[in-house]
């Protein structure tokens, strides 16, 4: 086709594209299956890759997750993001009404038709962000942060479907329009990530909000694009236009017509009397709705009203949250079981009598943590246990009913060794009577990693934010890399893109190899032969021969691709490649001390001594013996490289990379220049030596400009790579 028949296809595509998103999360009319929403948006993406002269950043295709960023920016809200006080009292709700109608001093008000009326939201439990669109399209996306400041995540947002990132047009948006809303997870994606990690032994996410909060702080928007994250407009920021707008309900209504979402179970009340029968009818509805909800915001509707009644230092007075408690039950444990994950995590699960919960029937429970089993919990055999649905959603066991005890019942131990291969198991950072609790301020340097402390805290010592229990506690661990618990799924990883990469050995053939007993250590890969790849189902002759050349290949990839690809914690393709700029073989390697790798950029205590206690494990030593004996080439393919070329302008530089370039794929050109010692990142920063652009350079090239960050064309490219 010529470039203007796609030009005009690729504007129908992203018009019917945007359509369609607006249909599902805003109208909640679909006007086309998933099925064909998928088929369009692979045509969109393969002819914008034709013509990247048309790259558009609020395109649908956009949505599938960009490059990583190196970190959060923080963010001043132009209107501060206050919170809601709350309560579990209707009388509490009551009283509120009462404060309400004093602080507006004309009780009159209410009964007329002039008069106000009080507006009852779903409170959604996710995660409070503020989107700011500008002359209508999205500009950026701030997490609440601590009211006044939050992270910057508009990258993490652009994936997220539900969000437009452009405004109807035709619906007139204002210049500036920030949207308060609330980022959550649906039942059905949460189910699906807890029953995957599961099936992995990692700990479950203790509920949606935690998951979601998860999801927002990684720095790979494509996690954020595969979790399926959606999103429901709650209120207003700083607004520059709609002036005519004088009630929430009313700009509630306008932004829909601007695409949107909002939630559909808002309701309108006279009266006080009215608000509770909606809040108490709410009480069962809501475990049907699909997605978490924990309350109703109680809001005041004239804005002129909410201006008179004013806020606290930290919350309107104009609205409150009624927030429903958590269903409980009681029931008998029969006994505890503990999973083994993928990376030799033990995770204890709860067998319990079947109960009735929340309108289902519950027979397993979470426990978490090891830790958390044996030290807050205290389990003994046939204890009486409380359980609930944390976010209405997983069974957890939050106490025991210690008067139901039986004296003679014994106490349910942590296990000293794996329950599936009898190995050695270990915590992951032994801290006698610490206690880990996790800051929810995505502002504060805390949230973003574990604060271990020895006392119980309600709110963090950097920010004084509310704090709550972490399941991110020391984790048990099977120590054996090759458990057969572990093995099957370290041996998919071991043998995908990015590590060994060995082209048609995908998940349901490893399978195959592994049940049919033919792999039993990561060395038998390179054992196969082919006469019993053909015994396989739907093993041809053309697929086995295909299937032993990309094996042979893979022999060569080298040490840190080898590395990458045994699932040893801590060490993924980054840290890898950092072992084999500074180790010239395997050999020199596990001869390292544990201060020489404690000494490598970026390597810290806790993965030193990880890989330190790995490389001098019986275990470790074997399986760098086995994959050596099968001729896997276990040399550096970056430290000669760098060593023959100590003045190659490359070594020792931070490079970015953005555009398209003609005589380079990305991943080739990234695997050449850190073969010559250079670090190629996703984003510019200040640490950035050079920037590389090729044609269609965005948003990376105006950044490195704005930092006066040199700048290279492929031609000075390919010059400088003779």
């Amino acid at each position: 086709m010529s470039k203007a028949t796609d030009k005009k296809r690729i504007g129908e595509l992203r018009e019917r594209l945007d359509r369609a998103n607006r249909a599902y999360f805003v109208h909640d009319n679909p006007i086309m299956p998933d099925s064909e929403y998928d088929a369009r948006l692979r045509e969109l993406i393969e002819l914008e890759a034709a013509h990247p002269d048309l790259f558009d950043a609020n395109s649908p295709s956009q949505r599938i997750g960009g490059e990583p960023i190196d970190g959060f920016v923080s963010v001043q809200h132009p209107v501060p993001m206050m919170s809601i006080d709350n309560t579990y009292d209707i009388a509490d709700l009551r009283a509120w009404n009462e404060r309400v109608l004093k602080g507006v001093g004309d009780e009159s008000l209410f009964d007329s038709p002039q008069g106000i009326e009080y507006v009852c939201d779903p409170k959604i439990d996710g995660v409070a962000v503020s989107l700011r669109y500008e002359h209508g399209e999205l500009a950026v996306a701030v997490t609440r942060g601590d009211g006044e400041r939050g992270d910057d995540i508009t990258a993490q947002v652009r994936a997220i479907r539900p969000i437009p990132l452009r405004l109807e047009p035709q619906n007139d948006p204002p210049p500036t329009l920030e949207v308060r809303g609330e980022i959550f997870m649906p039942n059905a994606e949460f189910e699906r990530i807890n029953t995957e990690r599961e099936r992995d032994g990692e700990p479950l996410f203790a509920n949606a909000r935690n998951s979601t909060a998860g999801t927002l702080k990684s720095l790979d928007p494509t996690v954020v694009a595969q979790r399926r994250l959606s999103f429901v407009a709650h209120g207003r920021g700083d607004v520059v236009g709609m002036d005519d707008i004088e009630t929430y309900s009313g700009f509630l209504d306008h932004i829909k017509s601007l695409g949107i979402p909002i939630s559909p179970h808002i309701s309108r009340s006279k009266t006080i009397d009215d608000v509770v029968k909606t809040v108490e009818r709410f009480r069962d509805l809501r475990n049907d709705l699909g997605y978490p909800v924990d309350g109703m915001v109680v809001r005041v509707d004239r804005f002129d009203l909410q201006a008179k009644l004013g806020a606290t230092s930290k919350a309107p007075r104009w609205c409150i949250a009624f927030k429903y408690p958590a269903e409980q039950a009681q029931t008998q444990l029969r006994k505890v079981e503990f999973q083994v994950g993928k990376f030799g995590s033990l995770t204890p699960v709860a067998r319990l009598d079947p109960v009735s919960l929340a309108g289902t029937t519950v027979s397993n429970a979470s426990l978490h943590n090891v830790v958390q089993m044996e030290k807050k919990l205290d389990l003994h055999e046939t204890d009486v246990v409380i359980i609930e649905k944390a976010g209405e959603i997983i069974p957890q066991v939050v106490s025991v009913v210690r008067s139901k005890r039986n004296e003679h019942a014994k106490r349910i131990l942590v296990p000293m060794e794996c329950p599936v291969c009898s190995g050695p198991v270990e915590y992951d950072v032994p801290r006698t009577g610490m206690v880990a609790f996790q800051c929810v301020n995505l502002a504060c340097p805390d949230a973003y990693g574990v604060v271990q402390r020895k006392t119980a805290r309600e709110t963090c010592i950097r920010c004084n934010k509310p704090v709550e229990l972490t399941n991110k506690l020391p984790t048990l661990r099977c120590v054996n890399p090759e458990c057969p618990a572990q093995f099957r799924e370290k041996l998919k990883w071991f043998v995908s893109r990015g590590q060994m990469d060995i082209d048609g050995l995908g998940e349901k053939l490893v399978d195959q190899l592994v049940d049919a007993g033919l792999v039993r250590h990561f060395a038998d890969i390179f054992k196969l032969e082919r006469g019993a790849l053909l015994e396989l189902e739907r093993m041809g002759e053309k697929s086995a021969d295909n299937l032993l050349t990309a094996i042979a290949t893979a022999k060569g990839r080298g040490l840190a691709r080898v590395l990458a690809g045994l699932g040893i914690r801590q060490i993924g393709s980054s840290a890898a490649k950092t072992l084999a700029r500074h180790f010239a073989d395997a050999d020199a390697l596990l001869t390292a001390t544990q201060d020489q790798i404690k000494a490598l950029p970026d390597f810290g205590d806790i993965t030193a001594s990880i890989l330190h206690a790995y490389l001098h494990s019986k275990p470790g030593r074997e399986m760098f013996h086995r994959l050596g004996a099968v001729g896997v080439d276990l040399r550096s393919t970056t430290v000669g490289a760098v060593h023959s070329r100590r003045d190659s302008i490359f070594a020792n530089k931070t490079i970015v990379l953005t555009g398209t370039l003609q005589n380079f794929t990305r991943h080739t050109l990234t695997e050449r220049l850190e073969a010559l010692g250079a670090k190629v990142t996703g984003s510019v920063s200040t640490k950035t030596d050079f920037i590389i652009a090729g044609e269609n350079a965005g948003s990376k090239l105006d950044e490195a400009r704005k930092l006066g960050i040199e700048t290279w064309d492929e031609a000075k490219l390919v010059s400088a790579l003779r």
